[in-house]
């Protein structure tokens, strides 16, 4: 979904996943941790917001640090296979497959080194066995990740915002997310730029074999 947990790819595997763990502890995401470990073995409880982001009423994010170091940048097929093989816990091959039917990945790059990244879906798409459409003037934010050596920067929000612009001068001035329920990390730094909820999904899913659906509530109402 949004913001899936993983960590990046390095020699020290012991650090890393201690590491990894204290990042879920911190960001509070142990029931969300509980959940993907429950799907691997074929029970799949999934609450979710549905969430439209980049409504006015909030100040443009900067970077903790020197800005002019950093730049956007759309990355080619070979730049997000090479980036996201830099973490593992993501379905690297669903990625790569949505970025071939169309998504858009943005980077934030600095000195060269990919500081973060997130992808853009133009087209109607399908998750959990619901179908999302979007209009022309729509689009759909998700799978961004922050690298470890920049956390705490104030990343995330920053490359929200750019696109935000970007997409701005695509025309598609509407922009939507899901936030997994227990992903407090991620709802936290979406409020910054003072997202909103709309509707409150759940998903169960048995085995891969049976499926599904509820609107638990309508923020709208």
């Amino acid at each position: 979904m949004q913001q899936p947990i993983g960590m990046e790819v390095t020699k020290k595997s012991k650090t890393s996943r201690v590491k990894w763990l204290w990042n879920i502890v911190r960001h509070g995401l142990i029931l969300h941790g509980i959940t993907n470990r429950l799907e691997k073995i074929g029970i799949d409880i999934d609450p979710y917001y549905w969430v439209q982001e980049g409504i006015s009423g909030y100040s443009p994010p900067e970077i903790r640090g020197d800005t002019s170091e950093f730049s956007i940048k759309y990355l080619n097929l070979e730049e997000v296979t090479q980036t996201i093989s830099r973490v593992s816990g993501f379905r690297k091959q669903e990625i790569l497959d949505g970025f071939r039917n169309g998504q858009l990945c943005v980077g934030l790059i600095h000195q060269k080194e990919c500081a973060a990244f997130m992808f853009i879906e133009l087209n109607d798409f399908e998750l959990k066995k619901r179908t999302f459409k979007l209009a022309d003037n729509e689009a759909y934010l998700l799978n961004m990740w922050t690298f470890d050596a920049y956390r705490g920067m104030n990343i995330a929000p920053y490359l929200r915002y750019q696109c935000y612009l970007l997409l701005n001068e695509m025309g598609r001035d509407t922009t939507f997310s899901i936030s997994d329920y227990f992903n407090k990390s991620s709802i936290k730094f979406k409020k910054k730029l003072n997202a909103k909820h709309l509707k409150l999904y759940l998903y169960v899913g048995l085995f891969k074999k049976y499926h599904w659906n509820f609107e638990l509530k309508d923020y709208s109402k």
